[in-house]
């Protein structure tokens, strides 16, 4: 049984000098800081959007006329104290360039953690000169080398887009439980390393939609340091209208049917098996792919959210 979702907007504002992201991107640190920035407002955006956590576990921020609500500490939520801990433990790895993919999960059974609701992945790549942030939407990215001015117009798109698609997706169910599981980097990741907050996971590629499951494409943004990638994966009942009402000047956000998103040169050597397995899937593929480290922290129950 579902509930309406929280009723958390965006707000309008004129621009302000306290703004998210650095103004200039010409290295690797302030690459990292531009990346790391960017995933604490995209995971922000989705649980202030999404009506995890009270109005009590945000600050508030400027992205030119968007007014973000950021996640800050909130000793009366235990959730989303959790919950900034997960960023802290993927800035950990993202500064020693072991972080593949941060996937973000919401089920609803505590006894079956296979059986999705939603998932949000975010995909990360490392250059010899930098850091890039890669959302899957050929007309939010730029090219390694680009400004600091191209960044930013693509990070701000991105976020817009990203706030879009928040608040014209259905309802969550009333009880939900989050979890966020870390892939990385095999060659490079030493085998027991584990960043704050985490420990080892089990690496699985098959999950569970009760609904039929659809991919949405959000965006790209490169800073030629780094890469990040967002998707979304939601049950197709909750997007029933977004094709009509989202990105109608542009259709910049791609509607899929697929599954967890892997390298391109594994998929251009298995382009015929797809890459996770929804309920109606083949399970056969899984031995063909080689499992890579995980992590994983305490799940999070966050019950009927009012």
């Amino acid at each position: 049984m579902a509930t309406a979702q929280l009723s958390h907007s965006i707000k309008i504002h004129k621009a302000s000098k306290e703004t998210v992201f650095p103004s200039q991107i010409t290295n690797e640190h302030e690459s990292l800081i531009m990346v790391k920035k960017l995933f604490a407002t995209s995971i922000s955006c989705i649980t202030y959007l999404r009506g995890l956590f009270p109005e009590s576990s945000y600050g508030e921020r400027h992205l030119d006329d968007l007014s973000l609500k950021i996640l800050r500490e909130d000793k009366k939520c235990p959730g989303s104290l959790h919950i900034i801990k997960w960023i802290q433990g993927c800035f950990d790895a993202l500064e020693k360039r072991y972080l593949h993919m941060a996937v973000l999960t919401l089920y609803t059974n505590p006894k079956e953690p296979e059986k999705v609701t939603e998932i949000y992945q975010f995909k990360f790549k490392y250059t010899k000169e930098g850091a890039t942030m890669d959302f899957d939407s050929s007309s939010t990215s730029f090219e390694s080398g680009t400004n600091s001015e191209d960044i930013k117009k693509a990070s701000v798109l991105l976020i817009r887009k990203l706030y879009i698609l928040m608040q014209n997706l259905g309802p969550l169910p009333n009880d939900v439980i989050l979890t966020m599981k870390l892939h990385y980097y095999n060659a490079v990741t030493p085998h027991d390393y584990q960043p704050p907050g985490f420990k080892e996971g089990v690496n699985s590629h098959f999950l569970l939609f009760e609904g039929e499951p659809v991919n949405l494409q959000v965006g790209l943004v490169s800073t030629g340091f780094h890469s990040m990638k967002v998707k979304v994966t939601t049950e197709a009942t909750r997007v029933s209208d977004l094709e009509n009402n989202l990105f109608q000047e542009n259709s910049t956000t791609e509607i899929a049917h697929q599954g967890l998103d892997f390298d391109e040169e594994e998929e251009e050597c298995n382009s015929h098996i797809q890459r996770m397995n929804f309920a109606y899937s083949q399970q056969s593929s899984e031995i063909s792919r080689k499992k890579r480290k995980v992590s994983e922290p305490v799940k999070v129950f966050i019950p009927d959210r009012k």
